[in-house]
């Protein structure tokens, strides 16, 4: 007995005064579901339904049917579904008796199965135990999105369809978000921003509001998100600057925990983790599959390599090698060799991850310098490969350096392979 009614009846396609049902009698989840309707003298249809001798009329007991029938549908809402209920058909209709003001109307509908997406149920009414209708009712689900009463969201906004915003949520009017998004409570939507589909955007998140840059005037810029991002409680992300291109940009399926920031004209690739509080500042580069450590920080202009791990607490002021795990504060950054927990998760071949770990050997651990350990790495022909590749070109073509610092002897950083 725990359905929101209203909740559910909002969801049909129309509206009051055809509201006819009072209360849940009984109910079994997705097979049977009986209510009653208290048949009064003051319902609007009776004012012109036979004046002096008012009946209700055998549309209205169809719609009540149906509205009961749209109950067992859509009785499942601790998600809020954004489904709505479209009356397909009616067949086999019969009206046995007439139903007059006084009368309690007491409506069952039962769930007899579905054919090509539409459910097909069976609806009886009656009256002190006497059928007065019955009908076969045909009725499909369609996607629609759900907007609390309390949320604010401006007009010219498009939200698309199986979309929900909760209460309180702002979204502003340049905003775009695609199918089956959820904003959570209190967060705020604004600017050009544009979100794909299937992102989830949790409490209190912040999301295409100006940039914390103070070269930033009012220009037009934008923020663009793919599609299945999580944003968790708090996150923050920032529309571009003039000066930096103009656009932010965040890939697909990727996860931002709690107070995670994306500054202005950064560019995040797909499948990034980053963790409570890992901040980006403007302008840097994170590649796919990189994890940003809890608390850690990037430095402007910098580049985040693929598959990269910065450890908790970290600050990199120089560009984070791909592959590789690199943890400590500003002076102390230190790269622990090669991320091959993570690389493992992410499916990569133990071949793979041994040419790896023979390129970080060359890097980290000869006494080669940086030139000579790349071209060591390019004359041995058993290295060659994609990632070994990319590597090397990721560290040549470093605008900022890359951070080659080694590990003291016996030093074991702490928690850089969870």
């Amino acid at each position: 007995m725990s359905l929101d009614i209203p909740l559910i009846l909002d969801r049909l396609t129309y509206r009051y005064p055809s509201l006819l049902i009072d209360s849940i009698v009984d109910h079994e989840p997705g097979h049977r579901i009986a209510v009653v309707k208290n048949v009064t003298v003051n319902e609007e249809y009776f004012q012109g339904h036979f004046p002096g001798s008012p009946l209700m009329p055998g549309v209205m007991m169809i719609e009540a049917l149906v509205q009961v029938a749209t109950l067992l549908l859509l009785d499942d809402t601790k998600d809020l579904p954004t489904a709505r209920a479209l009356l397909k058909g009616v067949d086999n209709a019969k009206f046995r008796r007439q139903v007059v003001p006084g009368d309690r109307l007491s409506l069952e509908v039962t769930l007899k199965g579905e054919l090509d997406g539409v459910s097909i149920s069976h609806g009886v009414a009656t009256v002190a135990g006497q059928t007065v209708a019955e009908a076969e009712l045909r009725l499909a689900l369609e996607d629609s999105t759900h907007i609390d009463a309390t949320a604010k969201v401006h007009p010219d906004a498009v939200i698309g369809e199986g979309t929900v915003v909760a209460r309180h949520a702002i979204v502003g009017p340049d905003v775009k978000i695609g199918r089956y998004c959820r904003v959570g409570a209190s967060a705020v939507i604004d600017g050009d921003t544009e979100i794909g589909d299937n992102c989830e955007i949790f409490p209190f998140a912040s999301v295409g509001l100006i940039p914390q840059d103070t070269k930033y005037h009012g220009e037009k810029t934008r923020l663009v998100v793919g599609s299945g991002n999580v944003f968790r409680e708090g996150v923050t992300i920032h529309c571009g600057t003039a000066g930096g291109g103009g656009v932010t940009r965040i890939g697909d399926d990727n996860l931002l925990m709690a107070y995670a920031h994306v500054a202005h004209d950064c560019i995040v690739g797909n499948k990034t983790i980053f963790a409570n509080s890992g901040t980006l500042a403007g302008h840097v580069v994170v590649e796919d599959g990189a994890t940003i450590g809890a608390f850690s920080a990037v430095h402007q202009f910098c580049r985040v390599g693929r598959e990269a791990y910065i450890g908790g607490y970290s600050v990199v002021t120089m560009d984070a090698l791909p592959y590789g795990k690199t943890v400590g504060s500003r002076a102390m950054a230190r790269v622990y060799g090669v991320n091959t927990i993570g690389l493992e998760r992410r499916g990569f071949s133990p071949e793979t991850i041994a040419r790896l770990k023979q390129a970080y050997r060359h890097l980290l651990q000869s006494k080669l310098n940086t030139s000579q350990a790349l071209d060591r790495i390019d004359s041995e022909s058993h290295l060659d490969g994609p990632e070994v590749r990319y590597l090397v070109d990721f560290i040549r073509t470093s605008k900022r350096g890359v951070n080659l610092r080694r590990p003291p002897k016996q030093a074991e950083p702490v928690g850089v392979e969870d």
